[in-house]
C-alpha cells in the first residue's frame, strides 16, 4: 500500500513538474518596419527578416528532435524554395532537384562552403551545416537562382512574413543573445543590433525592428569567379538526359 502511494505521488509530482515547465514557455513576437527604401531596394519588403535567440549561461533549451523531418531547399522553376532557410547547427539540409534539367548548387563565399556538382532532375543531394553562420547559395548554371541558409545554435528563431510579423513559439524564459539578419542590411548594422535580452512572461515582445534597406547586391559570379555564360537551352546541361 505504501509503495503504491509513493508511486502515485511520484507520478503526480512529475505531471506537475511537466505542467509547470510547459506553463513557463512563452511566445516571443516582433514586427519589422523597413525604412529608407530606395527604388533599388524595394524588392526586399518586410518578409524574410530573421531573428534568433541564443541561450546564455543558465538558460536551458531542449535538444534537437532526432525524428524531425530534414530541412529542404527545393529547386523548382529555376528558383530555391524557400528563399531563406534557418536550421539548427548539425542539421543536414536536403537539396532536391524538382526541375526537368540539371542544377549545380554551390556556396563558396561565406558560411558553409560546398559544391554539389552537376545533378539531374529527380535526384537529391545533402549538406551538413556543422557550424553557425550565414551561407549564400547559388546555382552554377542559372544565375537567377539564389537562397540563404542560416545555421544557428538555438531552437528559437523566427522569419518574418510578408506583413513583417515574427513569432517564436515555446521559448523558455531566461537570458539570450538576440541577433538579426536581413538580406538588404549591411553587416555592420546587423552586428550592432546584437544585444543581451531577458525573456519572461512579462517581457516576451521584442517590439518593432526598425531596419534600413541598402541597395540591391551586385550580380554574383559563378563558382569559378567568372560571369555566367548566356543560356543555351539546347545544351545537355539544361535538358534532362
Amino acid at each position: 500500500m505504501r509503495y503504491r502511494l509513493t508511486l502515485s505521488c511520484c507520478r503526480i509530482m512529475l505531471l506537475l513538474a511537466a505542467g509547470y515547465g510547459f506553463a513557463q514557455e512563452v511566445t516571443v513576437t516582433a514586427s519589422v518596419a523597413l525604412t529608407g527604401q530606395s527604388r533599388a531596394s524595394k524588392g526586399y519588403g518586410s518578409g524574410n527578416v530573421v531573428i534568433w535567440l541564443t541561450p546564455l549561461e543558465g538558460t536551458v533549451v531542449p535538444a534537437s528532435d532526432p525524428l524531425a523531418s530534414p530541412p529542404r531547399l527545393v529547386q523548382r522553376n529555376k528558383s530555391f524554395r524557400p528563399h531563406v532557410l534557418v536550421v539548427r547547427v548539425g542539421s543536414q539540409v536536403e537539396f532536391p532537384n524538382r526541375d526537368p534539367f540539371f542544377h549545380n548548387v554551390f556556396s563558396l563565399f561565406e558560411g558553409k562552403r560546398f559544391d554539389l556538382g552537376l545533378y539531374e532532375a529527380g535526384s537529391t543531394r545533402k549538406v551538413l551545416f556543422d557550424k553557425p553562420g550565414v551561407s549564400y547559395i547559388f546555382c552554377n548554371i542559372h544565375a537567377e537562382m539564389s537562397a540563404v541558409v542560416i545555421a544557428v545554435n538555438t531552437p528559437y528563431y523566427g522569419i518574418s512574413d510578408r506583413r513583417g510579423q515574427i513569432v517564436i513559439p515555446s521559448v523558455v524564459p531566461g537570458r539570450y543573445m538576440y541577433r538579426v539578419w536581413f538580406e538588404g542590411g549591411l553587416p555592420e548594422a546587423m552586428n550592432a543590433m546584437a544585444r543581451e535580452i531577458t525573456i519572461s512572461e512579462s517581457t516576451s515582445t521584442l517590439g518593432v525592428l526598425h531596419l534600413s534597406a541598402s541597395a540591391l547586391p551586385a550580380t554574383h559570379k559563378n563558382m569559378y569567379g567568372s560571369d555566367y555564360p548566356p543560356p543555351a537551352p539546347n545544351s545537355p546541361t539544361y535538358e534532362h538526359p
